[in-house]
């Protein structure tokens, strides 16, 4: 029988001789129980926002993408392409063409990024449905369209409505020119479109046809990557190692993660760092938890000295009150996780905490994980372990009561 935990129990429910003792008992338990709902829903709402840009991103970027590992373009070999297109794995394979341009519509100008695609992009990445003004299409018989992005559309002031205005488009001419020359190369699209992803994308990409754009960069059949769309269920280290098998070490194969991997490990360290301040305010709260273990040992000096005389250590008082304070905290613990519980299941049924107009959806996101409620259990263990500690040692130096000769 594992008797100071015993003692600690009954200590614990026990009807205290001073009602002060209850109402600090109480405060401590319910600050702990907010604090620990407080880690778990700001924990839940990181893990909503990644997962939201995650499911974002996928709108734009493959499942794996096929870059050089020296310049900026490559000459795909047809034999190893073909090759590639007949993995197993692999469902769709997309050739891309990006270049910094420069871009005019009637007289708003900007730069942006020409991103040239051929006609499997969007069963690659899906972003035909982040359509949200005009249609996508690249190609209405012999004219070339673009589909530009919501921040491009803004800047350009584009009217996708208008069939007959044209966006033109200047890049550097690659060979050397004289003084006297044209520095750039021209060309025109008829607007078609507008997406709407992410900021990044948005207020940089404007899509046109993969012949376009080498066209213009004067690099036929050159690419920026091979964008590869995986058949469901395929393991992506999988993918890669084949594909990686096939194309040799010239060649970078990242998956999705990978390709945005600054911005993803960025929001991870914005979120930890939330979790570590967080629980910072939570040894604040643990001070009220220190006080009433306290006055619980100035309450219990007469019980403390009867178990010493009775036989009981030093340690074992000591592990008394450590037992008392972690059950306190225990408390507190089980009672956050089930109020961040509930108000997770209100959030994500009816969205009662919303977001301003014009982000991609009306509500908070939050995704609970259960990695989350192992770091914060942890970590409130810790500190009520700790708060435990000043307690323990005050009642470890009671003394045993003195009998009389």
């Amino acid at each position: 029988m594992n008797l100071p935990l015993k003692i600690a129990r009954r200590y614990l429910l026990a009807k205290k001789s001073t009602n002060a003792i209850n109402i600090i008992t109480g405060i401590s338990v319910t600050g702990i129980a907010i604090g620990t709902a407080a880690l778990v829903l700001v924990l839940s709402v990181f893990n909503g926002f990644e997962d939201l840009i995650i499911g974002l991103f996928s709108k734009f970027n493959p499942d794996i993408k096929v870059t050089a590992v020296v310049g900026k373009t490559f000459t795909p070999d047809p034999e190893k392409l073909a090759q590639i297109k007949a993995l197993p794995e692999v469902a769709y394979v997309s050739e891309t063409l990006e270049e910094v341009a420069f871009f005019e519509y009637h007289e708003s100008q900007d730069f942006g990024i020409l991103k040239g695609v051929d006609s499997l992009y969007h069963k690659v990445t899906g972003i035909d449905s982040t359509i949200f003004e005009g249609q996508y299409r690249l190609k209405e018989g012999e004219r070339s369209l673009a589909v530009l992005g919501g921040g491009m559309r803004n800047k350009l002031q584009v009217n996708i409505e208008d069939p007959f205005e044209t966006l033109n488009i200047f890049m550097a001419k690659r060979e050397n020119v004289g003084a006297m020359e044209q520095q750039f190369k021209k060309r025109f699209a008829y607007p078609s479109g507008s997406f709407k992803i992410q900021q990044d994308f948005d207020n940089q990409y404007i899509l046109v046809p993969l012949e376009f754009t080498r066209d213009l960069v004067s690099a036929p059949g050159e690419v920026s990557a091979l964008e590869i769309r995986l058949k469901a269920g395929i393991e992506p280290k999988v993918a890669i190692a084949a594909i990686q098998d096939e194309l040799g070490p010239d060649f970078l194969v990242k998956d999705r993660y990978q390709q945005d991997a600054a911005f993803l490990k960025l929001m991870n360290l914005e979120k930890w760092m939330s979790f570590a301040i967080l629980s910072l305010t939570m040894v604040l709260v643990a001070f009220n938890m220190i006080g009433s273990l306290w006055m619980i040992v100035l309450e219990k000096k007469g019980d403390i000295s009867i178990l010493k005389s009775m036989g009981a250590t030093d340690n074992t008082v000591r592990n008394i009150f450590l037992h008392e304070g972690l059950l306190l905290c225990l408390l507190g613990l089980v009672s956050g996780f089930v109020l961040a519980i509930s108000l997770y299941i209100i959030q994500k049924t009816y969205g009662i905490v919303g977001i301003p107009d014009g982000f991609v959806v009306s509500a908070y996101p939050i995704s609970m994980r259960f990695i989350d409620l192992l770091a914060v259990a942890a970590i409130v263990l810790l500190i009520g372990l700790v708060a435990s500690v000043p307690a323990a040692l005050r009642a470890k130096r009671v003394p045993a009561l003195m009998r009389e000769e």
